[in-house]
């Protein structure tokens, strides 16, 4: 295999070239199921400690790399967990995720940067052919998502996507019984992604911190100037690094919750999206508040809630529920036939998944070099990350309502009305959002599953919003010259 040329890459790109990186398929399995597997951990704070501590838990697996560019949680990570290790392996600390890739020894690299590198450092690792596991969203938007399928198919490598429910055998089961029919048609998934958060305040444009690399922390993001409020973890509330919670923390639900759907559903072919940044006056552009929806060409559909702003009796869901085309429902665990009250708890067969939680399914997948093995696959990870896509682009076009309950524009969808009802109630009556503030009303999209591109009303100012601008040096490479 041949390694990136990374002393080549770093001269053309401070000269403002483009690269476009080469590469060849992943070189084979890792033979037997002791043999040891090399992975290095992208982004060290928040989600990459349980990154570490994952990998440390799968028998002869070893951090090769640490990767960040903050050189002081850089330089402390490495020390952590070399002391945690006691010289069972040396960890090597770069700034530059092409320096671990350019290692013919690597086998597989482990992503937890923010989201706006989650598709590039997933392309040119396939590129290097390197198996990757990568948190949640694993695009930024959706072309990037596309490139990065491409990638794989290309290469063949193991990608994972890093929302662990996928292995969860009781959530496979669930899934696989209503798809049977055991409750009848399915006909709206639901996933809530309520949990409270807080405001960030308003942070002054001002000098990078000294010991973080800016360039290398942009990366791909078309971000000009640093203010405190992107490193180290707000930048989740900023379109050009982030997408909010509802392709954050709710990239879990919302891809159970398109996993429950028909088998045979990619995309779907249209999208809404209600709500808001209501109580906190940062400088946060992500809604803290929203009811959206999607529509899929068997006509089922896909309704999401994100509800941050907190509250005297907050109430916690971060969960998934499942509405029926004869009314029965599945709550909390609990099928409620329809018109009644009464349920009785889901039992179901464990379904189908790789054994050993989502870290020890993806070294087994690596071992055997088979990306059929990973729970959560590059085409899952795809179809949920552009369901929340579609949502938040509505959002972003959106129009401001003054604030009420008939501020939704859901047509003859009584259950969608329904719900929004519901979350508005909360705002009102829990949080107290006052009637002289605005909704953020977002226009139905219609979205085509096979070109990726929409459609129909508002289809060119949708369109603009499928592929960020990238910084010269970190671009996305077209799907031909992957």
């Amino acid at each position: 295999m041949s390694p990136l040329n990374r002393r080549h890459f770093l001269q053309t790109s401070a000269a403002g070239a483009g690269l476009i990186l080469t590469g060849t398929a992943a070189s084979g399995a890792v033979q037997g199921a002791n043999e040891r597997v090399r992975i290095a951990v992208a982004g060290l704070n928040g989600r990459g400690k349980n990154h570490i501590d994952g990998w440390l838990g799968q028998d002869n697996v070893e951090i090769a790399y640490l990767i960040d560019p903050d050189e002081k949680v850089l330089a402390r990570t490495v020390k952590a967990v070399q002391d945690k290790v006691d010289g069972k392996f040396k960890v090597k600390g770069v700034r530059d995720v092409r320096e671990a890739l350019d290692d013919p020894n690597l086998d597989a690299i482990s992503i937890a940067t923010p989201n706006h590198w989650h598709s590039l450092m997933t392309i040119w690792a396939a590129q290097a052919g390197k198996h990757v596991y990568v948190e949640k969203p694993m695009s930024h938007d959706v072309q990037e998502g596309r490139v990065a399928v491409e990638a794989q198919k290309k290469y063949g490598v193991v990608i994972q996507h890093g929302t662990q429910r996928r292995s969860d055998a009781g959530i496979a089961g669930l899934h696989e019984a209503i798809q049977a029919g055991k409750f009848g048609r399915l006909k709206i998934s639901y996933g809530y992604c309520c949990k409270p958060r807080g405001g960030i305040g308003n942070k002054s444009v001002s000098q990078s911190p000294e010991q973080l690399d800016w360039n290398l922390w942009r990366g791909p993001a078309e971000v000009a100037e640093y203010h405190g409020n992107y490193h180290p973890y707000n930048w989740h509330w900023f379109w050009q690094t982030g997408n909010g919670d509802l392709n954050n923390q709710g990239t879990h639900q919302l891809d159970v919750a398109r996993w429950a759907i028909d088998t045979d559903q990619t995309h779907p072919v249209r999208a809404m999206a209600i709500g808001g940044r209501f109580q906190w006056d940062d400088q946060g552009e992500t809604p803290n508040t929203m009811f959206a929806m999607a529509e899929y060409p068997n006509g089922q559909y896909v309704f999401f809630n994100v509800r941050n702003v907190n509250y005297k009796g907050y109430e916690h869901q971060v969960e998934n529920e499942y509405y029926f085309e004869d009314g029965g429902r599945i709550i909390r665990g609990v099928y409620y036939p329809k018109g009644s009250d009464k349920g009785e708890k889901v039992k179901v067969d464990r379904g189908s998944v790789t054994p050993g939680g989502n870290w020890g399914s993806f070294i087994s997948a690596v071992r055997a070099n088979d990306p059929s093995m990973a729970n959560g696959n590059v085409n899952d990870a795809h179809y949920a990350c552009v369901l929340g896509h579609l949502m938040n682009n509505s959002y972003r076009l959106g129009e401001q309502v003054p604030f009420n309950a008939k501020a939704g524009k859901f047509g003859d969808n009584a259950e969608a009305a329904e719900h929004f009802g519901r979350l508005h109630e909360i705002m009102d009556k829990g949080v107290g959002v006052k009637d002289n503030e605005n909704y953020t009303v977002g226009p139905t999209l219609t979205f085509d599953p096979e070109t990726e591109k929409h459609v129909g009303d508002h289809s060119e100012a949708a369109n603009s919003l499928l592929k960020d601008k990238n910084r010269k040096g970190f671009e996305i490479p077209e799907i031909a010259k992957v």
